[in-house]
């Protein structure tokens, strides 16, 4: 390999390391929102697949059943969870694109990336 392509692939590297630092920031801003039994509890979380806000109607707050709102809570974050983890997929697919020429290295797993 010549300096030149070696200097070439470790400027394409520089730029990966880039975006992918670019990326992890939007993944930060990124904000889904999900609702369990009807809109009773509504669960917000970002693109880093962290909770944001949990809020409860105030019909669900019932101390005589609390098995229900803890089920509705489980259910909420795992749905807000979900929705988190498809936008960050999308997000880290849009800033890859066109990084990498025919879609990927050989012998390189990228799906922990989200590619």
């Amino acid at each position: 390999m010549s300096d030149f392509n070696m200097a070439d692939m470790f400027g394409k590297i520089q730029e990966m390391q880039s975006k992918m630092q670019e990326a992890q920031t939007k993944l930060g801003e990124i904000e889904v929102e999900a609702e369990a039994g009807g809109g009773m509890v509504k669960v917000k979380a970002n693109g880093n697949r962290q909770l944001l806000s949990i809020t409860f109607d105030k019909d669900v707050i019932d101390p005589d059943d609390k098995e229900m709102l803890e089920d509705l809570v489980v259910a909420g974050v795992n749905k807000a969870l979900e929705k988190a983890d498809e936008a960050a997929k999308s997000q880290m697919q849009d800033a890859y694109k066109g990084m990498i020429p025919g879609g990927g290295l050989p012998g390189m797993d990228l799906s922990k990336f989200g590619l």
